[in-house]
């Protein structure tokens, strides 16, 4: 068997800015991985690597850049209610947070920022 050399094979050096800038475009306009390593011309497993030394380092955070907006709610006399709480001061409402692949979550406007915050980490890694 005969081989030939194409070109001298190299080796990439990438800065943490740029690694990060990478990692972070996953999920931003809908972008999946494979799009986003096809685009850098790097493979999956790499940007998979990368998030890990990111977050390692402390550089990188699934939350951030999560951004919490306003978004249609539907007051919660409309809706049936599962287990009676105390009146609160502020009237509850229900929110719908549409996450990515479909997935829908539905929580009380009360509901507390770090368990939304765990509750939405659960589904989205189900």
């Amino acid at each position: 068997m005969r081989g030939e050399v194409l070109g001298v094979e190299r080796r990439r050096r990438w800065d943490d800015e740029v690694k990060l800038a990478i990692v972070s475009a996953v999920g931003t306009d809908g972008a999946t991985v494979t799009q986003v390593a096809q685009r850098h011309e790097v493979t999956r497993q790499q940007i998979y690597a990368w998030r890990h030394e990111l977050k390692r380092k402390g550089l990188w955070s699934p939350d951030a850049g999560a951004l919490f907006l306003p978004a249609g709610t539907v007051p919660a006399r409309e809706l049936t209610v599962v287990e009676d709480r105390p009146a609160a001061s502020n009237p509850v409402v229900w929110v719908e947070l549409r996450l990515a692949k479909g997935r829908v979550l539905r929580f009380e406007s009360n509901i507390d920022d770090a368990a939304l915050s765990r509750l939405i980490r659960a589904v989205d890694a189900a």
